[in-house]
């Protein structure tokens, strides 16, 4: 969606150092309130155009302190990493404003620009559908994007690189570019336009004014940054719970041929883990007591304790709170290695978030499409999603619960909360079918197994990450 392009002028520099600081210490104050936000700003443009200089002045107008600035090269995107994965952790916490001199942007231009075969157009477009798609998101989950592209004449750019000192000269090629070379100068043009409409663009002719209009630009944005949504605009349609939630039901596996089965499943499985090229997240859901930890002990039994991550998913900490709530898993995954797995995950937004109120309404009924278009780039990006709800009765449950206050080494599984929690069983077992009904994808599809029996259920849990590994 292309955006008006404002016009500024000049201004008394102390004046609108004052006025940016005020809106700075403004959306500072807003942390931890219930209108808070934040403000992610995406630099990009021709080499010389000035781009650092006004940050520099950006940063001299306003206090340093609270303005964090992220200055990477360009790198070439990856088939098996996601666009937004090396930028995740600097994605800004409410009240912070961070500037992205490389940014998804600049690492799609690098990687048109440097491929021996330059990226087909329908593939390029692809790419800028998904980064304004993971940008909406971020806005949705108030993180506010400013986008500015520094602009300069091919005439204007020889001048400035005959004008740079001989010790400077790797401003020629730098980042892989000839900057003399007018053939890419003009490819790297054509390419810009494709994503650009909805950029503030900049002339970098004019020093002073290139400055001031990229600092008025984002002392608009900062008066003018939107209030949270908080009205439901559409009416919600609760699915229907499945039979394998209201009556989990399964076979009895006989202990002798249980460990047979798993001793032959757990190698296989530890054996197509490790060789398989891809990157494998194994995602647990269920009611507690429901066998996550048993699942995962026997998933990791033949692995090498360097080969996996196991992520423990407890109540998010203020920090974290403080970002949009995929955030702590986007980090997760950026730090853990070829194997992830989660005891608990993202879908905490639409399961205890929603019933408990952590979450508004508008927001836990949003996150499914945030959450597919999330898992959607996992696995384009050559990871194999593997998600799987335990699904154990009530009255087993009950029985679990009763066990772990009589066994002195599971007394702190027990807390009073976990018997609060069976009083909105069926408030879980509603979200669960919402949950199900509307992210269960031919990409990554749920697995819903019966755990009653705790020994068929170990076993169907390998056998459903085999299958979608497609090795069974």
């Amino acid at each position: 969606m292309s955006i008006q392009q404002p016009t500024f002028e000049l201004r008394d520099e102390d004046e609108l150092s004052l006025e940016l600081i005020e809106a700075q210490y403004a959306l500072k104050q807003s942390r931890d309130k219930k209108n808070a936000k934040s403000v992610l700003v995406l630099v990009s443009g021709i080499e010389l155009a000035g781009k650092g200089e006004a940050v520099k002045q950006l940063r001299e107008w306003l206090d340093p302190r609270y303005l964090r600035v992220k200055a990477d090269a360009p790198q070439l995107l990856s088939n098996n990493q996601t666009f937004w994965q090396s930028y995740s952790r600097f994605i800004p916490a409410e009240g912070q404003i961070v500037v992205m001199f490389g940014n998804w942007y600049s690492d799609l231009l690098t990687t048109a620009m440097h491929v021996s075969k330059p990226l087909d157009e329908n593939l390029f477009d692809a790419y800028v559908e998904q980064m304004r798609a993971f940008e909406h998101d971020l806005q949705n989950n108030h993180v506010h994007i400013v986008k500015v592209w520094f602009d300069l004449s091919w005439k204007s750019l020889q001048k400035r690189l005959d004008e740079i000192d001989a010790s400077e000269q790797r401003w020629h090629k730098l980042h892989g570019l000839d900057w003399r070379n007018k053939k890419q100068y003009d490819s790297l043009q054509g390419l810009s336009q494709r994503f650009t409409d909805d950029w503030f663009m900049i002339d970098g002719e004019d020093g002073k004014l290139r400055d001031q209009s990229f600092a008025q630009y984002l002392l608009q944005t900062l008066r003018e940054l939107p209030e949270h949504q908080t009205k439901v605009t559409q009416k919600w349609q609760q699915a229907a719970i499945p039979k394998a939630l209201l009556a989990p039901a399964q076979a009895s596996l006989e202990k002798e041929d249980y460990k047979d089965e798993l001793r032959k499943l757990t190698k296989k499985v530890a054996d197509t883990l490790r060789y398989d090229e891809r990157k494998v997240v194994i995602a647990f859901e269920g009611m507690d007591a429901a066998g996550k930890g048993g699942a995962i002990k026997r998933i990791v039994k033949k692995l090498d304790p360097r080969e996996y991550e196991i992520h423990t998913i407890a109540a998010p900490e203020r920090y974290e709170l403080r970002r949009p709530y995929l955030w702590r898993f986007w980090s997760k995954l950026t730090d853990s290695g070829k194997i992830t797995i989660f005891d608990r995950t993202w879908y905490g937004r639409v399961l205890v978030e929603r019933i408990e109120g952590f979450a508004s309404t508008v927001e836990w009924q949003r996150a499914y499409n945030e959450i597919n278009r999330f898992e959607e780039n996992l696995v384009d990006s050559q990871t194999v999603l593997v998600k799987i709800w335990l699904a154990i009765s009530k009255d087993e449950q009950a029985l679990r619960f009763k066990a772990r206050e009589q066994t002195p080494h599971k007394r702190f599984k027990i807390t009073e909360e976990d018997w609060r929690n069976r009083e909105k069983w069926d408030d879980y077992l509603k979200a669960a079918a919402d949950m199900f009904e509307r992210t269960d994808t031919d990409y990554a599809p749920w697995y819903v197994i019966a755990t009653d029996d705790k020994y068929s259920a170990r076993i169907e849990v390998l056998k459903a990450i085999l299958k979608q590994l497609k090795a069974d």
